[in-house]
């Protein structure tokens, strides 16, 4: 008969199974998972062995495909049993979360390319005209250039015509035929009109008459081919014209053609 006394020192009146529950629950971590584990083995194999042992005494033997199933449940309880022994977290220990994978680095979109600016043609530079060299006015000059000789010095009806006519447009421009002053301007003289007279000073003067009006006064000096009136018909005149006359002192006419050419004035036709 056995001790009761001594059973109890060991399991205090508790069934095995109870026994072997506190002792693993007084194990922790890694040690309680393999316990754990050594129990489902153990169980595993306590309920092969029953299954064996009840197949031996039966008449109808287990068929290799039942047994095949047994084998692949004694494996995959060993899987977990194992499984669960490895991957259980440690009671208090968080469980590590999956690592997230790193964002892959986005590539920068491509910045649109830039137009090179369009390159603007340079402008040229004005030309500058270049100053043309004066041409020095002759000191002596026609004083209506271009104009047709419609008579000459000379009598005329019976009396003397004492210069040369020029016929131009009216209100053409009258010149001086060298530098001078003007001695008299305007209505001075019968018969000639409106009319100028300019000391050369050189003893000649120069007599321009019938014009339609005066440029300049008396007492004004003028240069040559400076414009002194214009074309007219006034006075004793059947037309627009310039009577032209060259004094050798004052009243003292002489034929102006010579004298011009001799000033290097071209008279033509007389």
């Amino acid at each position: 008969m056995l001790d009761n006394n001594a059973n109890d020192d060991h399991t205090d009146g508790r069934s095995p199974l109870a026994v072997i529950r506190d002792r693993i629950s007084a194990l922790t971590g890694r040690g309680r998972l393999m316990a754990i584990g050594a129990v489902v083995l153990a169980i595993a194999a306590f309920a092969a062995i029953g299954v064996a042992s009840a197949g031996s005494h039966n008449t109808n033997a287990a068929t290799p495909a039942a047994a095949q199933s047994l084998a692949d449940e004694r494996q995959d309880a060993a899987d977990r049993a194992n499984r669960d022994s490895r991957t259980s977290p440690t009671p208090g220990q968080a469980t590590p979360a999956p690592a997230t994978p790193a964002p892959k680095a986005t590539k920068p979109a491509p910045k649109p390319a830039t137009k090179a600016p369009a390159t603007t043609p340079a402008k040229p530079k004005p030309t500058t005209a270049k100053a043309q060299p004066k041409v020095a006015t002759p000191a002596w000059v026609s004083p209506m250039p271009g104009a047709e000789i419609t008579s000459c010095y000379g009598p005329r009806d019976g009396v003397l015509h004492a210069g040369i006519d020029f016929a131009m447009p009216e209100n053409t421009p009258i010149h001086a035929i060298g530098a001078g002053t003007v001695t008299s301007a305007g209505w001075a003289f019968s018969g000639y009109g409106i009319s100028v007279v300019v000391d050369h000073g050189n003893g000649y003067l120069t007599h321009y008459a019938h014009m339609n009006n005066t440029a300049v006064s008396v007492g004004q000096r003028v240069s040559a081919n400076q414009v002194i009136g214009y074309e007219g018909s006034t006075g004793d005149s059947t037309g627009p014209h310039l009577h032209f006359e060259v004094h050798e002192g004052m009243w003292n006419q002489i034929d102006p053609a010579p004298w011009l050419r001799a000033h290097g004035i071209a008279i033509n036709g007389c």
